[in-house]
């Protein structure tokens, strides 16, 4: 199973949109490290068979996946519906055409709610050729275990203090974005994690995202042999957190890849 970062940046990306010369606000950041260089956090999962899914589909979706490579998309699932993590569903009616087909897209009740009334164009069945996305919606809950793309996907409830967020575990292999406090069913179903993919914001403490020692706490308590730090603001520069972070425990960046277990 072959896991892509597509972006691992927060709701603004990195750089922010501003700055003294109008080319960016990079914070802590330096510009000149291309790993500081972030878009809105998603990723793609990829079974031996070729099938993949899509996790969360953000504003930058369609130079994400040119940028990687992905040429198909069997599945959506939504974590949630904040703008940063559902703005590029638009760009899916191309992976209609490709597919030729309808694509599911699997979320909670209250997350289809909020996308079906932003994007009601794409439920309203297949058209000829595709001049709008086309999406199935399959309802899902925290709790279940549900195929998806070939995929054995567990999904569990995070608690993003705004709303809830859905995390999800494949085999070895976890993902959680959009997370301040762990709910104890969440810790079960990733215990014994090989690879974890866990949203952190930044290094103090933040309202609704996990910071920095929350995460490496969280990493230890499942005991993930390897963490890898996505949904990243401004604050944390790639040097740092390279000559920073505990054994285990890295940055990920657009366009990584791992072997998941």
């Amino acid at each position: 199973m072959k896991v892509t970062v597509l972006g691992c940046g927060g709701s603004g990306g990195v750089p922010l949109l501003g700055g003294s010369d109008g080319r960016g606000a990079w914070g802590a950041c330096d510009p000149a490290e291309i790993r500081n260089r972030r878009t809105r956090s998603s990723i793609v999962v990829q079974g031996p068979d070729g099938k993949t899914l899509l996790v969360d589909a953000g504003p930058d979706l369609r130079d994400q996946l040119l940028a990687c490579g992905i040429s198909r998309v069997d599945a959506v699932l939504l974590t949630h519906p904040h703008a940063d993590h559902v703005l590029g569903l638009d760009e899916l009616r191309i992976m209609n055409r490709i597919m030729g087909r309808a694509l599911p897209l699997y979320a909670t009740e209250e997350t289809l709610v909020e996308v079906m009334r932003r994007f009601d164009y794409a439920f309203r069945g297949v058209t000829p050729g595709f001049f709008r996305p086309a999406l199935d919606p399959v309802r899902v809950r925290a709790g279940d275990t549900v195929e998806i793309a070939g995929f054995p996907v567990r999904l569990f409830r995070q608690d993003h203090r705004v709303m809830d967020t859905l995390g999800l575990r494949i085999g070895g292999f976890g993902y959680s974005t959009d997370v301040v406090e762990m709910p104890e069913p969440g810790f079960e179903t990733l215990a014994g994690v090989r690879d974890w993919i866990v949203g952190c914001f930044q290094r103090t403490p933040h309202p609704v995202h996990a910071h920095l020692d929350k995460a490496v706490d969280w990493s230890r308590r499942i005991g993930a042999s390897r963490t890898i730090l996505t949904h990243m603001g401004p604050d944390l520069d790639w040097a740092w957190m390279q000559a920073n972070l505990p054994a285990g425990i890295e940055a990920g960046y657009d366009g990584m890849v791992l072997e998941a277990a």
